[in-house]
């Protein structure tokens, strides 16, 4: 009887367990059709994300020097120049900055009052370039030469207007070198494309330090010729030659006269019109956090400057945005050094677009020929359309297995090992993790505002949605979920995604499944913390301004992620409370488990992971790297991850090393995507 009773007990038992699995199995399968609404609201704006970063940034921006004397002036003036030079050349051999110029002289064509001679030259070894010399016809003694840059846009060195100036330099006796610019002409090609160098960024070598090598060759070559005279050497060009006429002009003493037209802005206005601030190259990693271009612009005194914008510029820089810190705010530095004449202002009316036409190359000539003391008109030759040549008539040609910025940066990571010492003891660990510090820029923050957006309590599912402001000003967005109908013994669990927080929906699932409080969060530049908008997101042009100011988003992210896990285990998240409520401790924290996709929150996790393991138990990440060295066989875009564009970071670091820093932290790098554990 006892048995029979205990049958009946076991198959009741069974009966109801089934019970429990179905009811569990129908609570579970409402969990998806919850979740989906909560992951497809907006918690935050794009433009206010923008607005929080410009604020950031414009506390960044380095003050002008108050110079009491031209003397003063003078030894400032040496201090900034060399700390930019530093910055620039970081990561570069020493050899190759300091290499002799090679050109080679590959052609000849003989124009009507001038010649053109094409040239070949090496930037580094195995990246060469192209260049054309404007010889005048009559070689008369030392004669000034003016340095003539590209900037962005189609025909490279070809191009109409860089041509026709170069032709009437010449025609003026002045030796006119025109050079090829990288991307462009010659040297195009997705390879070269300037945004690539944050790869070189990521091997160790500031990307912008390349560009500066390739004007300053030029630089060199006019500087040995032994016809030209070496006090007489200027510089122009457009838009990115207009930029790089401010920098090389301003940071090597050799260039006298410069003309930049349409090429840069201050740091402030950059700020106030990100979509002044230009490519990568333009805010190379460091390069604005001590010395804007303002303070570039400031060296120049007292050599003669001109300024040219242009009144309706349709691309950038439009004149009187831009008035005031590159001109306005410079001019008392002229006044210092007793030359308030030599810093000039020009505003093109006519076109009045972005360009480097007529009226304005007319400005600059006569301008060059007041600095250089030559007795010409300043009017355009009237053959000038004539002698303009096709850009198949202007090629010098390049080896078919010459460099480009991608090929320069995978050498450069052929290079780069990681081999972790035999003994990982405490001070190895000390010093890897104040070396990491140092390179994604950490600075830890805290969560000084959880807002609640909202919060839901439906289909066996809370949920809290909330915005997190940080004492630095930026904020992330993140959603808490866990069961209302399971026990919460699963602990806690932070999803991090390339693609925002729905592309975590069938993880947060299964996590809630099993009885976890999980938290989705989408750190600055994850989902909808991306300024811009969905068809011109600014990832690239912010993540380029955050690293030229000298902070880096890898660790802005990772500052965000760890104050948001000590928020977590702090277990206040039913509301905010009010200032001065006290409430019990809670004990010692939880150590959060963190799952990532995608190579970015990867790269984000593990640094965090790396500099406070004492928040972590796990980190899980799927479809991300096994090194960062497999980047460069796979480059993405700087848009797509402005995380691994971080200086440095491969050079210093990979993922075993990460991995070691982090222990105990249990790591797996190839996670699997899990069986989805619930239903539609």
């Amino acid at each position: 009887m006892e048995k029979k009773g205990g049958s009946v007990m076991r198959q009741a038992g069974i009966i109801a367990g089934f019970a429990l699995c179905c009811t569990l199995t129908v609570k579970a399968q409402a969990t998806k059709r919850a979740e989906a609404p909560l992951f497809d609201k907006s918690l935050q704006s794009p433009l206010l994300v923008a607005d929080e970063l410009q604020h950031f940034m414009l506390t960044h921006v380095p003050k002008l020097p108050a110079a009491k004397n031209a003397d003063d002036w003078k030894r400032e003036a040496e201090g900034l120049r060399a700390h930019e030079l530093e910055v620039l050349f970081h990561g570069w051999p020493r050899e190759w900055v300091d290499a002799k110029p090679k050109f080679e002289q590959v052609g000849v064509i003989e124009r009507p009052g001038y010649r053109v001679v094409k040239l070949r030259y090496e930037i580094v070894p195995g990246f060469e370039s192209t260049a054309l010399l404007y010889e005048p016809e009559h070689l008369t003694g030392k004669m000034p030469a003016i340095l003539d840059v590209n900037g962005h846009g189609p025909g490279g060195k070809a191009v109409e207007h860089l041509q026709k100036r170069c032709i009437n330099q010449a025609r003026r006796g002045i030796f006119a070198l025109s050079l090829e610019w990288i991307f462009f002409g010659e040297l195009s090609g997705p390879e070269n494309a300037h945004n690539t160098i944050g790869l070189l960024d990521l091997a160790g070598a500031n990307g912008v330090g390349l560009f500066y090598l390739a004007m300053r060759r030029g630089l060199d070559y006019l500087y040995d010729d032994p016809r030209v005279d070496r006090t007489r050497i200027g510089m122009t060009g457009l838009s990115g030659g207009g930029w790089q006429t401010m920098l090389l002009s301003s940071l090597d003493k050799r260039v006298g006269p410069a003309v930049p037209v349409a090429g840069f802005t201050s740091l402030t206005t950059a700020i106030e019109h990100p979509e002044y601030a230009g490519d990568a190259e333009q805010n190379g990693a460091d390069m604005r956090s001590v010395a804007d271009y303002a303070q570039l612009m400031a060296l120049r005194a007292p050599r003669p400057t001109l300024l040219i914008y242009n009144a309706m510029d349709d691309c950038c820089y439009r004149a009187e945005l831009v008035k005031q810190g590159v001109y306005s705010d410079i001019q008392p530095y002229f006044r210092l050094m007793g030359s308030p004449g030599d810093l000039e202002w020009y505003v093109n009316e006519v076109p009045g677009t972005h360009n480097y036409q007529i009226d304005s190359r007319q400005r600059a000539y006569k301008f060059f020929d007041s600095a250089f003391g030559l007795n010409v008109s300043d009017k355009e030759d009237a053959d000038t359309d004539m002698q303009v040549l096709s850009e198949e008539a202007l090629d010098a040609g390049l080896p078919k297995d010459n460099l480009t910025i991608l090929g320069l940066a995978r050498e450069m990571a052929k290079s780069i090992h990681h081999q972790l010492p035999a003994r990982t003891d405490t001070a190895w660990v000390d010093e890897e993790r104040k070396k990491l510090r140092e390179v994604v820029r950490y600075s830890a923050v805290t969560v000084t505002h959880a807002w609640p957006v909202n919060a839901t309590h439906e289909n066996n599912l809370d949920s809290r949605e909330y915005r997190f402001e940080f004492s630095n000003g930026l904020c992330a967005t993140g959603v808490l979920l866990q069961s209302s109908v399971r026990p919460q013994n699963g602990g806690l669990t932070v999803l991090i995604a390339d693609g925002g927080r729905a592309q975590m929906m069938d993880e947060a699932g299964n996590d809630v499944d099993r009885g976890q409080r999980v938290l989705v969060l989408e750190p600055l530049f994850f989902g909808e913390n991306i300024p811009g908008t969905a068809q011109d997101p600014g990832l690239a042009t912010y993540g380029q301004m955050m690293n030229t100011v000298g902070e880096r988003p890898v660790g802005l992210e990772a500052a965000q992620t760890a104050a948001v896990v000590r928020w977590l285990q702090g277990d206040t998240i039913d509301g905010t409370s009010t200032p001065g409520a006290s409430r019990a401790e809670s004990g010692s924290a939880t150590p959060v488990r963190v799952v990532t996709s995608g190579p970015r929150a990867e790269t984000v996790a593990m640094v965090t992971a790396a500099l406070a393991p004492e928040l972590f138990s796990g980190v899980e990440a799927r479809h991300g790297l096994a090194s960062f060295g497999d980047v460069f066989e796979h480059p993405p875009s700087y848009e797509a991850a402005p995380e691994l564009m971080c200086l440095d970071l491969y050079k210093e670091f990979d993922f075993n090393v990460l991995s070691a820093i982090a222990a105990p932290v249990k790591i797996e790098l190839q996670g699997k995507d899990a069986e989805v554990i619930f239903w539609d």
